[in-house]
């Protein structure tokens, strides 16, 4: 579905990313995990065109995005999460949810306030309520919720459950859990090894703009010497 290869990217002269390539599968849920500046944050904003790349490409289902503007990214049916969440502060829940939203392709169920009220219920109780007076657990919701209105069939999450307390965190597995089920393919970058252990399948570490490691999630988790040399756990 999604393929990154030899990609190169800068900010100004220092190099962030040092041709970096993998590939993310029809429905599967995989993750970037390294510590804080290994690059996961500049690999999805270059996916997503918010910094152009330097040199490598980046197809989503064939087709060539490297260069092309966010925006049409984006209609391509790529989602994307960033880390501020970037929510309509003065809008409510609902609000927001309807400024993202954007028809599905022909034959694809598409998402609405009602299905995702169901994914995430905290929203639902909060439909009315400004987007700033919810707490930071349920703005992460809802930047996930707005995106999902768009119809996307990539969703990059980059680091969802930072800052988390440790219910909303479950409460979020659980949801990206039941996404993956709805054929939603996740690509997120995280540090919270839990986290990404109950919901992905495999993983990456970067380290330094490069991919140090990869396989499956489970063998990730059973690797202490894996961890302690490449993640801060």
């Amino acid at each position: 579905m999604l393929e990154v290869e030899g990609l190169v990217t800068f900010y100004g002269r220092a190099q962030i990313l040092f041709e970096l390539s993998f590939a993310v599968a029809e429905g599967e849920v995989m993750v970037l995990m390294g510590r804080n500046g290994a690059g996961k944050s500049t690999t999805l904003k270059s996916i997503m065109g918010l910094v152009r790349p330097a040199a490598g490409h980046v197809r989503f289902r064939g087709q060539e995005l490297t260069g092309l503007a966010p925006y049409r990214i984006a209609r391509s049916g790529v989602g994307y999460v960033p880390e501020e969440r970037r929510i309509f502060a003065e809008l409510t829940v609902e609000e927001n949810l309807q400024v993202g939203r954007r028809e599905p392709p022909p034959g694809k169920e598409p998402w609405t306030p009602a299905r995702l009220f169901t994914l995430f219920p905290n929203l639902a109780e909060l439909r009315r309520r400004r987007a700033d007076r919810i707490s930071g657990g349920e703005q992460q919701m809802l930047a996930i919720a707005r995106t999902l209105m768009g119809n996307p069939d990539l969703l990059l999450l980059d680091e969802p459950s930072e800052g988390l307390a440790p219910v909303i965190v479950d409460q979020m597995a659980a949801a990206l859990a039941d996404l993956r089920r709805h054929g939603v393919s996740i690509l997120l970058s995280e540090q919270n090894l839990h986290f990404a252990g109950r919901i992905a399948e495999r993983a990456c570490i970067i380290e330094k703009g490069q991919i140090r490691w990869r396989g499956a999630m489970q063998a990730l988790l059973a690797d202490e010497e894996l961890r302690r040399n490449y993640l801060s756990v």
